[in-house]
């Protein structure tokens, strides 16, 4: 049998040790009991950070893929009627049709396919996500670069960091830092409608080709350089700027111009 160090490692387990911490993501998740009116949470573990949004929310799913750690999770919350512990992977879970929260301390090995689902998701109005720090920097340009997921879904969702966790408020501590990711979808997207967003996929895509090897360089593959030229001056851009180094901003002032 697995030691539970061993099972938690497997699992990509780090359980959140600081009560600060959980109630400060909870305030983020869930600022008050109105708003949103049903919260998900990604991996309970203990409850460390399900107690805090249990008494913040008005309707908690709390989702436990480790069997061993739902009997516990149930003993502690039979009390609390507007509480679900839900056993297995949130992954499988079907996305709710009514608006709804995300919040979690997640496994740093599945970060990415939760943040995916996350954004999958028609009716998730946010999501407020404990990942690993050098995820969460990079998806939020704090680096000073974008990526191009983030570029991507940038219409319709913000990305923001906003806090930093020591690794020793976790049980096992991991090996870095973790970061508090917020994700939230714009209640106005920036662009709507099919042929905008195809245009906008488009041209971030070709940005990103890596062909051509600066911005302006990919760009003038699929646009005259004139265009091109125009459209950099009119977002205020330098045209030897990597793809990486053009904020979200400078992507939709050159789809406005590109695409006029």
């Amino acid at each position: 049998m697995a030691r539970p160090t061993q099972r938690a490692r497997t699992l990509s387990q780090n359980f959140l040790a600081d009560r600060a911490t959980a109630h400060h993501v909870a305030r983020l998740a869930a600022p008050d009991r109105a708003s949103p009116p049903l919260v998900l949470e990604v991996g309970a573990g203990k409850g460390a950070l399900t107690e805090p949004l249990a008494r913040r929310s008005r309707e908690l799913h709390a989702y436990e893929i480790d069997p061993r750690l739902v009997p516990g999770l149930r003993a502690r919350f039979a009390r609390s009627p507007h509480v679900r512990v839900v056993p297995g992977d949130f992954l499988a879970a079907r996305p709710p049709r009514t608006p709804f929260s995300v919040a979690g301390n997640v496994p740093f090995s599945r970060t990415a396919d939760i943040v995916d689902w996350c954004l999958r998701a028609p009716a998730l109005t946010d999501a407020t996500l404990i990942t690993q720090l050098e995820y969460a920097r990079k998806r939020t340009g704090d680096y000073g670069r974008w990526t191009l997921l983030t570029v991507l879904t940038w219409p319709h969702h913000a990305w923001r960091l906003v806090g930093r966790v020591d690794r020793l408020r976790f049980r096992p501590a991991p090996r870095v830092d973790a970061g508090i990711l917020r994700i939230e979808r714009r209640p106005a997207p920036l662009l709507t409608g099919p042929a905008a967003l195809r245009s906008w996929a488009d041209l971030v895509e070709l940005g990103f080709s890596g062909v051509g090897g600066s911005l302006h360089a990919s760009l003038r593959r699929a646009h005259p350089r004139r265009r091109v030229d125009a459209a950099f001056r009119a977002a205020r851009l330098d045209p030897a700027l990597l793809v990486g180094e053009v904020a979200p901003g400078g992507w939709l002032r050159l789809h406005e111009k590109l695409t006029a």
